[in-house]
């Protein structure tokens, strides 16, 4: 399905209308390029050959740094234009399936969903009937760097057994980053932060707490009356992940 004409065609659409296709990546090349010099046929026919024979391999990102508040420095992950087809068209064929596995109360890039979603249910929580007593907001360190690709692996494989997308998404994640510096970095870690596929991977990672929230933590409505009548605290949460301009952030409403 990733090969197929077609997903290769809506992936190429999808990467054209992104302003980012202005952008080039290591190698130079941008929309124009494939559209003026190429051909966006002959390009695509290329990638698919690449991809059934199994010989592509993803190019190292490039690295851009934007400045923040404080002096701090955001740095991003510039993939190749093809290198970004290929994981549109990974997208189109793997967010279908994790989507199914995904809690409700996830709520962070995800498709037809937003922050403001996210907030909508913590005010359903901390109103009445529920009136939840406590938000508790945290901040994952610099999420996208510290992805452990072990664990991330074996997070893909509880669903996906195909092993030529499973040995396409390592080359990804291993791929290597080109510094400002000029360079060239080893991706033991992380996914970058700027590719187009490394929301879904991040989502798949950290969709581990949605399950040990779950396990944990909901309770029936009877069940926390029991609790309560007992002298324990009343644990039950939701938690809502969402991204927001100033970082990832897992938003947790609970009463105590």
């Amino acid at each position: 399905m990733v090969c197929d004409r077609a997903t290769l065609v809506v992936a190429w659409n999808k990467v054209k209308s992104n302003r980012g296709s202005r952008t080039a990546g290591l190698d130079g090349w941008s929309r124009w390029h494939i559209e003026h010099r190429i051909g966006v046929e002959r390009f695509l026919e290329e990638v698919r050959f690449r991809l059934k024979a199994r010989i592509y391999r993803p190019a190292p990102v490039r690295e851009h740094g934007i400045p923040k508040r404080g002096g701090k420095v955001r740095y991003l992950g510039i993939p190749t234009i093809r290198d970004r087809v290929v994981q549109t068209a990974l997208k189109l064929v793997l967010e279908p399936i994790f989507e199914t596995d995904f809690y409700p109360a996830s709520y962070g890039y995800r498709p037809a969903r937003r922050a403001q979603d996210a907030m909508a249910e913590i005010v359903h929580y901390i109103n009445p009937r529920s009136s939840y007593e406590y938000v508790v907001e945290g901040d994952i360190k610099a999420c996208f760097e510290n992805v452990r690709h072990g664990i991330l692996m074996r997070q893909i494989r509880r669903r996906i057994g195909d092993r030529r997308v499973l040995a396409l998404l390592r080359a990804f994640l291993g791929a290597g980053v080109m510094k400002e510096t000029g360079r060239l970095a080893a991706t033991l870690t992380g996914t970058p932060q700027g590719g187009i596929i490394s929301p879904l991977l991040a989502n798949i990672y950290l969709s581990a707490l949605d399950r040990h929230f779950e396990q944990f933590w909901k309770l029936s409505y009877y069940r926390r009356r029991k609790r309560v009548r007992s002298g324990s605290s009343d644990t039950t949460m939701t938690s809502s992940f969402w991204c927001a301009a100033a970082g990832n952030r897992r938003k947790l409403s609970g009463r105590k």
